[in-house]
């Protein structure tokens, strides 16, 4: 397992993490049929009182058994005040607002490269900010995410209403994105689809969203019956039948907005029955301890190196403070495809293995920060415009 620490702008890279731009390396292998069941739920919707902003995840799964078309995710925002603060998706695709004093409804069309296919999930990202003054904690207020679809068969699971609560409490707000593993990791730069008897990596990507630093973090990592781990990492413990990684990191401290990235080797077993999407996956993270976020325990966390030596203690985990659970966790699938299969382009910078990205390598994580920022100014400035078009990076791709 590989971590490393990337300095990111704290809102593009959570952004990137939650986009569906981490999801494939190039456009999926489409089912020629169109009907499907769409899911969606909400997660990550409370906000620490020191923190400013968060990412909170609509994670939409398609249940199968094709791949749906003219695919929209709708945000209805009308009982936030946007005077207060601003919840925004940022999606592959172009956005539409409606409202005249203020944004009540996004309509957002997902890019047909992100769009799920049988058995995958879409994580689109809910932006939230918090105006600089005037907001009293805590604060509540209801919002509902709809995802539309034309192949879409079951409506009674076709949207999900959550709470958006800024909290007066501060404390460690972990998160978690494990994005589906289609590929093979190979090296090359366009790896093939996963086969069956094929080696891959399982990435995942680790944020801390909260107010205070914490101190030491356990990963847990589960995989779908069907795959296996293939090395035995020194960090981490193993089930007897290699499908369960427990990595405890005691000594690694994880500063408010510090983005850390994981990759373990995974094999499919020989003997899967291709095509299919492998379910059961998850990625837990969790705080073992809590720090002040002073300007000298920041900077304290930015020299030191993981480290997985000694086990965490229960002392430890009892001074925790999680503002947020429900993204602590994210489920995944595996998706192996029938042999013969081939597959499109991936991101390597040279500092070890990374999360593949779609598109131009160049300028895609300060993009999507650019595109955000540029969403939250719009919030604020251009609130009594009816009908605005948000522009994403997905749109902004140069096409050599």
């Amino acid at each position: 397992m590989i971590f490393r620490n990337r300095p990111l702008v704290r809102l593009g890279a959570a952004a990137l993490l939650a986009s569906g731009a981490l999801t494939a390396f190039g456009v999926p292998a489409y089912a020629a049929d169109t009907a499907a069941d769409l899911s969606v739920e909400v997660t990550g919707t409370r906000v620490a009182a020191g923190a400013q902003d968060k990412v909170a995840f609509a994670k939409i799964k398609n249940n199968g058994p094709g791949t749906p078309d003219n695919f929209v995710v709708d945000v209805d925002v009308s009982k936030i005040d946007f005077a207060k603060v601003a919840v925004v998706p940022v999606t592959e695709g172009p956005c539409t607002i409606d409202g005249d004093e203020q944004p009540t409804r996004f309509s957002c069309l997902v890019d047909d490269k992100t769009v799920p296919g049988p058995g995958e999930t879409l994580e689109v990202a809910l932006v939230t900010f918090k105006a600089e003054e005037g907001v009293e904690l805590p604060y509540t207020a209801p919002f509902t995410v709809t995802v539309k679809s034309d192949g879409d068969t079951a409506a009674d699971n076709d949207s999900a209403s959550a709470e958006l609560v800024l909290t007066d409490e501060s404390g460690v707000d972990m998160g978690i994105v494990v994005p589906d593993v289609k590929f093979q990791a190979d090296g090359s730069e366009k790896p093939p689809l996963l086969v069956p008897g094929a080696e891959t990596l399982v990435h995942v990507e680790l944020i801390n969203q909260g107010d205070v630093i914490a101190n030491g973090i356990k990963l847990d990592l589960t995989l779908p019956k069907g795959a296996t781990f293939t090395e035995d990492l020194r960090e981490c413990t193993y089930s007897p039948d290699r499908r369960v990684a427990n990595c405890p990191t005691p000594l690694l401290q994880v500063a408010p907005g510090d983005i850390l990235i994981g990759s373990f080797p995974v094999k499919v077993d020989a003997d899967v029955k291709a095509p299919i999407a492998l379910q059961g996956g998850s990625g837990t993270v969790t705080a073992l301890g809590e720090l002040p976020a002073t300007s000298a325990n920041v900077a304290a966390t930015k020299k030191t190196l993981p480290s997985f030596l000694k086990a965490a203690t229960a002392e430890q985990a009892a001074e925790v403070r999680e503002i947020d659970e429900t993204d602590n966790t994210d489920a995944y699938a595996v998706i192996v495809a029938a042999k013969g299969g081939s597959g499109g382009g991936g991101d390597d910078d040279g500092d070890g293995p990374g999360l593949p990205v779609t598109g131009a390598k160049a300028g895609l994580i300060g993009g999507i920060g650019g595109a955000v920022l540029l969403a939250g100014g719009l919030m604020f400035l251009m609130a009594r415009r009816r009908r605005v078009v948000l522009v994403t990076p997905g749109d902004e791709r140069p096409t050599a």
